[in-house]
């Protein structure tokens, strides 16, 4: 199978199917395009029909959309879901709400895992409520399944959909409960966000918009990526 990603640094849609695969040993190829910059084409509409990333290519079957990459990879490896029909569909609902939700989460805290960012205060609304419905849903996962992953011991296709989230907590430095905070750990520390996170330092592209995008609600505090 080959995997389609973006940008590491920038790309939180291209983590969750690389994270998942990659932590449950699912073999892959990893094809990496930059973000188009100065207004440029993508060139993404060569082997996504949407144009946009992530899309994995198995044979002659292509699979676009992250939720779709998942549902497709379950069919193969049941170790993508949870193997309790509960838990299972706790984590489909969750995995669901965190792909079509969490609006202002996305917009306020763009994905860039190289800087550290200090929010413009107070917090809007919008970002508070979405930080208290995110708690409150992993505070549900943790407590009901007994952690230390959402769904229960093992990580599955839940936690990969909020992979993108643990960087968005530490790069700005969003306020959550200690309970909370131990369950980004535990996703900040996986091997494979690890791996993803080194990856993305070391990109050579700094991309203007996306930057400005970044430091647009807040101060720009550190900058970890290579020169």
């Amino acid at each position: 199978m080959k995997l389609h990603i973006a940008n590491k640094n920038y790309s939180s849609w291209s983590l969750r199917p690389w994270v998942l695969m990659t932590s449950l040993g699912l073999p892959f190829e990893e094809s990496l395009h930059t973000f188009p910059m100065n207004g440029e084409p993508s060139g993404f509409d060569a082997f996504s029909p949407t144009g946009k990333v992530p899309v994995l290519v198995d044979g002659s079957h292509t699979v676009w959309d992250t939720l779709a990459i998942a549902e497709y990879l379950a069919e193969q490896h049941p170790s993508v879901w949870p193997a309790d029909k509960a838990a299972r569909a706790w984590a489909r609902s969750a995995a669901a709400e965190m792909h079509s939700g969490f609006g202002a989460l996305r917009n306020i805290c763009g994905m860039s895992c190289g800087v550290r960012v200090a929010l413009h205060q107070p917090l809007t609304n919008g970002l508070l409520q979405d930080l208290q419905r995110l708690q409150a849903l992993w505070r549900d996962g943790l407590q009901r399944f007994g952690g230390p992953f959402l769904a229960g011991a093992q990580f599955t296709a839940v936690d990969a959909f909020f992979c993108p989230v643990a960087f968005r907590v530490q790069t700005y430095g969003l306020p959550l409960s200690p309970e909370c905070m131990a369950y980004v750990q535990t996703l900040l520390t996986l091997p494979a966000m690890q791996a993803w996170y080194v990856a993305a330092l070391k990109e050579a592209w700094i991309d203007p918009l996306h930057d400005a995008e970044v430091l647009a609600f807040g101060r720009l505090l550190q900058d970890l990526r290579a020169p």
